[in-house]
């Protein structure tokens, strides 16, 4: 019994220690309220209080590396009205196709609702607004100029999109965003936060072991399903310590972290555990109150499985002020005596 108790005991120090200093990641900036990935997302992102704003990545025809998440950009602006007949030969148009001085001349907007992976009509008017292109150098500088003017200390999130995709047309996105970090100092002793995250196994392996990043690292990770049952097949143990000798952290998807028990509510598969155990920080990906995962009750349910029970060290997330507040209100209701260390 006692053993028992003491490996309770320290179970309950772990999550603790894990959790004690969560991160709010700002998905895409504050997408859940401005178009993604355009400088008033960045700029009301830092104003509602994340720590890190996210960037994806993705290269022009001219290799400026530009802040564009989607695969076919057609879903999230006027590109097919303004270069007709350019589309590729799957009908889609792509950034690697364009130079930077012609994505400038598009108008980023909001999915709309008759496109898949539009989340909630609720979110900014489709077609509405004058939101441009952003590229890595302007949103750096950006961020900077607000941790310089607000005192704050918000840092970057850089995701590698497709690097494999990329490298079939002669770029190379893992190379030129180090040296973008490089020019502004995130490569350095003391340099502002920052980390690099990616779905490419080998393109994170190739960023640390081949490229010299010996900065944060975050591995992506997307649920796959057995074949036969359907269900979420989960990363074994040896995976993530294998994980762990090139990354110093996972994004998992929300569905590999919680999943419905039995009487359909959410509960804890246990993988943020196992990651920890392994020397490795977990970061999920998404907290979105428009679209919340099955068997999640509310957002703060949602939260409340996260961070209290799977004790995850940061969420991505498409309302930063949301996730911040819920930390903020957890703190202070947190008791004055109780331990954030083991």
């Amino acid at each position: 019994m006692k053993l028992r108790f003491a490996a309770l005991l320290s179970a309950l120090c772990l999550a603790q220690t894990a959790a004690a200093n969560p991160v709010v990641i700002a998905h895409r900036g504050a997408s859940g309220y401005v178009v993604e990935h355009t400088a008033a997302a960045v700029a009301l992102a830092h104003a509602l209080g994340a720590d890190f704003i996210e960037q994806d990545v993705q290269l022009t025809k001219d290799s400026a590396p530009v802040i564009i998440h989607d695969t076919f950009i057609e879903n999230i602006s006027d590109i097919a009205a303004k270069f007709p007949g350019r589309a590729a030969r799957d009908g889609h148009y792509y950034a690697a196709d364009f130079t930077l001085a012609e994505l400038r001349t598009l108008r980023l907007t909001e999915r709309g609702t008759a496109v898949p992976g539009q989340v909630s009509g609720g979110r900014f008017p489709h077609g509405q607004g004058r939101f441009t292109v952003q590229t890595l150098d302007e949103e750096i500088e950006l961020v900077q100029g607000l941790n310089q003017t607000r005192g704050l200390n918000t840092g970057i999130y850089v995701e590698i999109k497709s690097p494999a995709r990329h490298r079939k047309r002669g770029l190379d996105p893992s190379a030129v965003v180090l040296q973008v970090l490089s020019k502004y100092g995130y490569d350095k002793p003391g340099a502002p936060p920052c980390w690099l995250q990616c779905f490419d196994r080998d393109e994170c392996k190739r960023l640390r072991n081949e490229l010299g990043w010996r900065g944060n690292l975050l591995l992506l990770l997307s649920p796959k399903k057995d074949k036969k049952t359907g269900a979420i097949l989960q990363p074994a143990d040896a995976d993530l310590r294998e994980i762990a000798t090139y990354a110093n952290g996972i994004g998992p998807s929300l569905s590999l972290l919680l999943a419905p028990n039995a009487d359909g509510r959410l509960a804890d598969t246990g993988l943020a555990a196992r990651a920890r155990k392994a020397g490795l920080i977990v970061h999920p990906s998404t907290v979105q109150r428009d679209r919340l995962p099955e068997g999640a009750a509310s957002t703060d349910a949602l939260l409340g499985l996260l961070f209290n029970t799977a004790a995850v060290d940061g969420v991505f997330t498409d309302f930063p002020d949301l996730v911040a507040g819920w930390l903020r209100a957890r703190e202070k209701n947190r008791p004055a005596n109780a331990s954030q260390t083991p």
